[in-house]
């Protein structure tokens, strides 16, 4: 019986081990390499996604306060107007009681029986003597009047230096929601010129949830005249800017769009996102109808105007002008009719 020996590899036979050694190591670190780059890629965008929430969010809280700036320096300014009639007013009443002082002291120095006897003429004592009881009477009611003013006054002063305080306290508000938005906003921009050409420009592209397919804005009809007014308003603001904290005409952010679009309606809405999911009745999303305001969310940190067909007009973020989405493109949380 034979035996059989062991042929060593010929040189084709390593070579080919070699070649395939490498190309099964290619291979893995071809795939080790594609996960781990789409993974910081995907990574990226989501963080730039997660960003731009949170700056939307502070946008609203900053629009919230300075709405209630405004709302303050309004109330302050009337607090203002009415200081300064009721201090018009208390000095009306202390000249008016100086003069009847004065009178009084002149005409009262003598005794009554005193200045009857030296008086060239009794009878005019008797009349002034007559209207001096009745300017005594009087004198009376007008330091009464004068009290009432002063403690109005003082009330009134009171009044203006709270609202001047929670006007002091509004600004700062603002301010910190300014930075606090501005930061998201520039971290966002630096995360997204992070990214290679071709993937910023996909993320350009795309929107929140996709936009490929969408049928064309049209069906129901609004359900009011107002209601088809504002959606003309917001379909005029197509192809404008997003501008965080900007209600038009050139620039919106998301609450902004539906505020003009609603005020060029003569219908006035509240500032925020999620004040105007209030600003009407609630109905269910299958029953909405063209000009219905939809939020977003359950924070309401985002807002849209639906136009139709499943899609709504909105102002999306920085970089994306305002234009139709899906009415779907994140969880809804409120349909409302002004």
């Amino acid at each position: 019986m034979g035996s059989h020996r062991r042929l060593a590899p010929s040189g084709f036979d390593r070579g080919a081990l070699c070649v395939l050694s490498a190309t099964t190591a290619l291979i893995g670190a071809v795939s080790a390499a594609v996960p781990a780059q789409a993974a910081p890629l995907d990574d990226t965008r989501a963080e730039v996604d997660r960003l731009y929430r949170q700056a939307e969010k502070a946008t609203e809280a900053f629009n919230e306060a300075g709405e209630r700036a405004g709302a303050l320096r309004r109330q302050v300014g009337d607090s203002q107007d009415r200081i300064a009639r009721q201090q018009e007013r208390v000095n009306d009443l202390r000249e008016r009681l100086g003069s009847l002082a004065g009178a009084q002291y002149r005409s009262g120095g003598l005794d009554p029986s005193l200045a009857l006897l030296f008086s060239d003429d009794p009878e005019d004592y008797l009349d002034r003597a007559s209207v001096l009881d009745r300017i005594t009477t009087h004198q009376a009611g007008e330091l009464s009047d004068l009290q009432d003013a002063l403690r109005d006054l003082a009330q009134e002063r009171a009044e203006a230096s709270r609202q001047l305080g929670e006007l002091e306290k509004s600004r700062k508000a603002v301010a910190r929601h300014k930075r606090t938005v501005e930061g998201k906003l520039a971290r966002a921009r630096e995360l997204l010129n992070s990214l290679p050409s071709a993937a910023r420009a996909a993320y350009d592209r795309a929107s929140r949830s996709g936009r490929a397919g969408l049928p064309g804005p049209g069906g129901a009809a609004p359900a009011s005249g107002r209601a088809a007014a504002a959606l003309a308003a917001a379909r005029s603001a197509l192809g404008r800017p997003y501008v965080w904290g900007a209600n038009g005409p050139t620039g919106f952010d998301c609450s902004g769009l539906v505020q003009w679009s609603y005020a060029q309606a003569g219908v006035s809405l509240p500032r925020t996102s999620q004040a105007q999911a209030y600003a009407g009745r609630r109905v269910p999303l299958a029953q909405a109808r063209p000009g219905d305001i939809v939020t977003y969310r359950s924070d309401a940190g985002h807002v849209g105007m639906y136009a139709g067909n499943g899609q709504v007009i909105h102002a999306p973020y920085p970089g994306a002008p305002v234009r139709y989405d899906p009415v779907g493109m994140m969880p809804v949380s409120a349909v409302t009719r002004p």
